[in-house]
């Protein structure tokens, strides 16, 4: 990248937080070289969040189509190869899917982060960095163009009907909002329906308006119905009622978010909402919030000495705590006193 490449190809599939994480990727790449075709290769629910997203071309693949779309995406790029594939995922079907992506260059991730034979099929790394954020490790695929990602911006493309729609769910009363996203795909980073409602119940306590959002799995609505059924004073129920489009909409009128490690906690961070994580099966320091993680409930270290019979500080880097009743350890105690801590700042 001494001197302007033809074009580039990403290759991040899912899931909605890491393709979030690209984004700033985008950004650093555009600015370094304005106008350079980028190419990227995303699954069709990150498409749905993402598309529009400006100086980009995007290609969706659909893991069910196997080999026969793999072969479709092939046809679909454009003949003459890439300058530089950045392999940003290390699982076995989009290593064979990079295989179908013609690149001179084939820049995927250090050793100790390749797993399902990576390593055969690039033949540059990125610098191994263990103890730095998911959202820095994808960054530093710059790094082998000649590139530094110091800036983080995300700026995503967010219509301005979505906007609108968002606008249209509540009337601005001047209450602060606390919007509960609770559910990860992830079932086991999953908190507990009555404990979330006992947060909410004490933010409306204190005049807050409470919302509730997500998709429309089973769930979800599950989950939110138990939530209503211990609110005191029922919450604006808006899960299963946004697109992928409007979601980051949604989620920039909260002034706080409440949710475990998910997709929507890293769109709400992107969109400059802050958020209320709950963290015990995973490390938030490496996939929380990548903003601000001063609201966040950080049971990772007492879930590692109960589960792995070890500090946090001596696990690898990435280590998932991912055991039934994980998130126990989590109290509505903690919650509240995260609550206390926006409410504090605000």
């Amino acid at each position: 990248m001494a001197s302007p490449s033809p074009s580039l190809c990403l290759l991040r599939l899912s899931a909605l937080g890491d393709v979030t994480h690209v984004v700033p990727l985008v950004r650093t790449l555009q600015a370094a070289r304005p106008g350079i075709p980028i190419h990227w290769v995303i699954d069709k629910v990150g498409l749905k969040l993402l598309d529009g997203l400006p100086g980009v071309t995007f290609h969706a693949y659909d893991k069910k189509t196997g080999l026969a779309g793999m072969k479709a995406l092939r046809a679909e790029l454009p003949a003459e190869r890439f300058d530089a594939l950045l392999q940003m995922q290390v699982a076995f079907r989009a290593n064979v899917l990079s295989a179908f992506i013609p690149a001179r260059r084939r820049i995927g991730y250090d050793r100790s982060r390749s797993k399902d034979l990576h390593g055969l099929f690039i033949n540059e790394r990125i610098p191994d960095r263990p103890g730095i954020h998911v959202l820095d490790a994808i960054g530093s695929f710059c790094e082998p163009l000649g590139l530094k990602q110091t800036e983080v911006s995300w700026d995503l493309a967010v219509p301005d009907q979505a906007h609108a729609w968002a606008q249209a769910q509540w009337q601005d009363d001047g209450r602060p909002v606390l919007m509960i996203s609770p559910c990860s795909s992830h079932e086991r980073r999953n908190w507990y329906a009555e404990r979330y409602a006992a947060v909410a119940n004490h933010a409306s306590a204190r005049g807050w308006r409470v919302v509730l959002c997500g998709g429309r799995s089973e769930l979800e609505r599950r989950t939110a119905d138990a939530i209503q059924a211990q609110m005191v004073q029922p919450a604006l129920d808006l899960v299963g009622k946004d697109t992928l489009k409007q979601l980051p909409a949604l989620l920039a009128r909260a002034a706080l978010v409440m949710s475990p490690d998910s997709g929507p906690m890293h769109i709400a961070n992107a969109m400059g909402t802050k958020v209320l994580g709950l963290h015990a099966a995973s490390n938030p320091h490496r996939s929380g919030p990548y903003s601000d993680r001063r609201y966040c409930v950080d049971r990772y270290d007492d879930a590692a000495r109960k589960y792995l019979g070890k500090p946090a500080s001596a696990l690898k880097w990435g280590t998932k705590i991912e055991f039934d009743d994980v998130m126990e350890l989590i109290t509505v105690e903690d919650g509240i006193a995260a609550f206390e801590r926006y409410a504090a700042d605000r």
